[in-house]
């Protein structure tokens, strides 16, 4: 783990925004509440975050930011850039659909994550579209992936692998269990050198 990734999970005032979302969802997360759970003022808060929304960015950008080392650390080690490539995009869809925030993100509020499905592009979705991009050019280098502008790869097989996401709450195990493996033949099918 890099050192600033270190730092950045340490940081008290993230660790109590996480658990003031994680109990009352997004909107009613306020930095008064923040701040109380971390044992800090107000000022302290809004000091490093200049405001409710800054914070909640900054934590969502550590908490998804970690998912993407997670990933990069297991898949190092794998023989082809379409290896890694298949293997970290279907890993890091598993781990969303496990992971806490974004859980109480689509149980209580889904409504906030819809602008990252019609409208724009997240921090969180930049940082796992530069890693694959990344990791499809060293599997252009390789041999093993296909030719094509690495950004714009990485880019449709991110967006694949949100529908999979959000879709996951939907359906039972079993179902979850197909569709991974769907998820595996569809990024694998795209990317790999004919």
């Amino acid at each position: 783990m890099s050192q600033r990734l270190a730092l950045a999970q340490a940081d008290p005032i993230l660790d109590a925004a996480r658990a003031t979302v994680l109990d009352f969802g997004v909107r009613r997360a306020t930095v008064i509440e923040v701040a109380r759970r971390a044992g800090l003022s107000r000022m302290t808060v809004y000091r490093r975050y200049p405001d409710g929304a800054a914070l909640i960015r900054a934590l969502m950008a550590r908490e998804f930011g970690a998912l993407v080392a997670t990933v990069d650390e297991e898949v190092a080690g794998l023989a082809t850039g379409l290896e890694r490539a298949v293997t970290a995009t279907v890993r890091t869809v598993e781990l969303l659909r496990e992971h806490p925030l974004l859980r109480r993100l689509l149980e209580l509020e889904p409504e906030v994550l819809l602008p990252y499905v019609t409208d724009r592009v997240g921090r969180f979705q930049v940082l796992a579209r530069e890693a694959l991009a990344a990791t499809i050019a060293e599997g252009q280098v390789d041999g093993s992936i296909r030719g094509g502008d690495p950004a714009r790869l990485a880019a449709a097989v991110e967006t694949a692998g949100r529908g999979f996401v959000y879709a996951a709450g939907a359906a039972p195990a079993d179902e979850r269990a197909a569709a991974t493996a769907e998820l595996k033949a569809l990024v694998g099918g795209y990317l790999r050198r004919a």
